[in-house]
């Protein structure tokens, strides 16, 4: 085989990658003015009669016969005039009416779940926005945190970390210390029921200034910035779901050390499951440093691991879900998220499967992957509900 000739490279100064940024950021804008709609950037899905009973569980019939009380929102005939559409607002007002025994109850406050695992793309980001979709169509409310300066779960709400995101927009003025709620940095989003903290590149200081802080500041405590800037909101909402750098950086520790229970998206093969490993030493090892010896203790209300992004035709994937089982036992989720062209699809468009409307592609395919992000976040909903229960409980002095 003859050798291969190769031009010398031109080096690459820190203005070509300043230039290379650009031109990145510019695809991104033009991406997005392609995929989303100019004004409202992303829109949320449209229900019809049929889809509405069944989230409100009840049969067709009935809710077209409590429509005609007028109590509760009409939607509307598409241009056609040969269907009832209903809004998301409209849809989610129907469903509080309908799953009130399963809302948060009084004494309760907000469920706070972090998603977290060492590794990029085993759909952590995916999950968060899915939960939380999921979880609004249960007729809950929820804040949604970035912590990761990518800005991944930002960009799925349709907005861009490099240029639609300054610093107070982000958890950083909260690392800072210069803010001590973060009330400041929530904002609505296009999908009902659902606020946002979102994130930037910016949001890498934080790395810099939770560590200054800890060796300047008497007394202070790294880990708790973020459980203690949530207090004040955690009245106004039934779930705070934070999504977490691909690392166990000082963020990730707040997020987890914020959060009554975890969720790690894990993947069923060998790669994915020895970085699992690796991440949960890593923290058990910091964990003890920052909290146990100082005398101070952490628990966790629940921590799930979720097989995702599941390949069925992949064989050997099957003796990587038998570690998975023996190593996690109960916290593995007795469901599985396929890896589908629904998926991929979905997420080339900055959206999931929550966000379809009407899918152009195979019907069976899209119930299979909609069947079981629904199943997910079921099993999610009634975790949070029993730690509701132990909150309302307790508040009664019982």
């Amino acid at each position: 085989m003859e050798p291969i000739t190769i031009k010398p490279p031109k080096p690459i100064t820190l203005q070509g990658i300043a230039d290379q940024a650009e031109r990145a950021v510019a695809m991104m804008t033009e991406i997005r003015s392609a995929m989303l709609a100019p004004t409202a950037r992303k829109s949320p899905p449209i229900f019809n009669l049929s889809q509405l009973a069944a989230m409100c569980g009840i049969e067709k019939g009935s809710l077209s016969h409590r429509m005609s009380r007028g109590d509760l929102p009409a939607g509307r005939l598409n241009t056609s005039g040969s269907r009832r559409e209903f809004s998301l607002a409209e849809a989610r007002t129907w469903i509080r009416e309908y799953r009130r025994d399963g809302l948060r109850p009084a004494g309760a406050e907000a469920v706070t779940i972090a998603i977290g695992n060492f590794k990029g793309g085993v759909s952590k980001t995916t999950t968060a926005v899915t939960l939380a979709q999921g979880l609004t169509l249960l007729g809950h409310k929820v804040l949604v945190i970035d912590t990761d300066p990518q800005g991944s779960l930002t960009t799925l709400f349709g907005i861009l970390p490099d240029t639609e995101v300054e610093e107070n927009d982000t958890i950083l003025p909260l690392a800072m210390g210069s803010e001590t709620s973060i009330r400041y940095a929530i904002r609505p989003t296009y999908w009902d029921g659902i606020d946002l903290v979102a994130a930037a590149p910016v949001l890498f200081g934080a790395e810099f200034a939770l560590p200054a802080r800890q060796t300047q500041e008497p007394g202070f405590e790294f880990w708790r910035v973020l459980d203690l800037g949530i207090d004040d909101v955690r009245a106004d909402y039934d779930v705070i779901v934070i999504d977490t750098p691909p690392a166990l950086s000082y963020t990730t520790i707040n997020a987890f050390m914020a959060s009554n229970g975890i969720i790690m998206p894990l993947p069923p093969n060998a790669l994915d499951f020895a970085s699992a490993s690796q991440f949960w030493s890593l923290f058990a090892d910091l964990t003890s440093e920052l909290i146990t010896k100082r005398g101070l203790s952490k628990s966790f209300d629940f921590i799930h691991v979720l097989l995702a992004r599941v390949d069925s035709s992949d064989a050997a994937s099957n003796i990587v879900r038998q570690w998975i089982g023996s190593t996690y036992a109960e916290k593995v989720l007795p469901v599985e998220i396929p890896k589908t062209a629904v998926t991929a699809t979905t997420s080339a468009e900055f959206g999931t499967v929550y966000d379809i409307s009407r899918y152009d592609g195979n019907a069976k395919t899209f119930k299979r992957a909609r069947d079981a992000y629904d199943t997910f976040v079921s099993y999610i909903e009634g975790s949070v509900r029993s730690v509701w229960q132990q909150q309302a409980a307790a508040a009664r002095g019982q």
